[in-house]
């Protein structure tokens, strides 16, 4: 396991592929509330961002928004159902690692913390 941070992992499940493309948005909301990071997944599924080696990353509850709507949109597909996914989690331990791993259909998602 690596050594502190936040790793996020999006795959479209319903196309079978990465979510390259996906907008993320990190932010921290106690005990002091601050914009981590921003920005697409790659190519690679992964949310390439200095919060995966843990640069930001302190106790606290956080909240990663995928804007899923938008990815359905430009890849020319209805998002009929699910729009901004947030999802808010604890870091206890900063020291240890939180994966995200998250799977989604335009109508559903997976998250939790993964190994």
């Amino acid at each position: 396991m690596k050594a502190g941070g936040i790793s996020i992992h999006a795959v479209d499940v319903a196309e079978g592929r990465v979510a390259a493309g996906l907008g993320v948005v990190l932010r921290r909301l106690a005990p002091e509330a601050a914009l981590i990071g921003e920005g697409k997944i790659g190519a690679n599924g992964v949310f390439d961002h200095p919060s995966v080696r843990g640069e930001g990353i302190t106790a606290g509850t956080y909240e990663v928004t995928f804007a899923i709507g938008d990815f359905l949109r430009a890849g020319g597909r209805e998002a009929a159902f699910l729009d901004l996914v947030p999802f808010r989690f604890e870091v206890r331990h900063p020291g240890e690692h939180y994966h995200l791993p998250f799977k989604f259909t335009p109508y559903g998602f997976s998250l939790f913390r993964g190994a």
